[in-house]
């Protein structure tokens, strides 16, 4: 009897530290889990803020300076979070904005019907298009960030 309870004594330390390794393994993993989550959380934030401004633009027709600005603080972190397509994206997107700030202020300086006013008119509207066209294309450009089916 005595000889089981030696052997079962010599086995006791290798299978704490199997428990301990085990333990330390689902803790790991559990970290990385909340890191993903955590990354997709932000990400989908920056994500959500890009429709708020899209749908924010096209509903107005405008955008303020302060809405504007509001887009670039929420949206800072996308360097960090995404490949460099976004961020690009994301300027591409704020330019826009600026474009359509800028065409509506001549609009309201210039005189209706003429030449001016006609292009600023037309810039406008040109700026409107692209960022009209953008829902389905944010989508697509997020997705491969913010896909959880695999």
């Amino acid at each position: 009897m005595s000889e089981v309870v030696e052997i079962l004594k010599a086995l006791l330390t290798p299978l704490i530290a199997i428990i301990a390794t085990y333990i330390a393994w689902q803790q790991w993993n559990t970290n990385k889990l909340k890191l993903k989550l955590e990354r997709y959380e932000r990400r989908l934030r920056v994500y959500e803020e890009v429709k708020r401004i899209l749908s924010l633009m096209i509903s107005k027709a405008d955008i303020s300076l302060a809405e504007l600005l509001k887009f670039r603080a929420a949206s800072a972190e996308a360097d960090f979070l995404f490949g460099s397509e976004i961020p690009n994206y994301l300027d591409e997107i704020y330019s826009h904005g600026v474009e359509l700030r800028r065409y509506n202020s001549d609009i309201a300086k210039k005189t209706p019907g003429g030449n001016d006013h006609n292009a600023a008119v037309q810039g406008r509207d040109n700026h409107l298009n692209w960022l009209s066209k953008q829902f389905g294309l944010t989508k697509d450009k997020f997705k491969k960030y913010l896909d959880i089916s695999n």
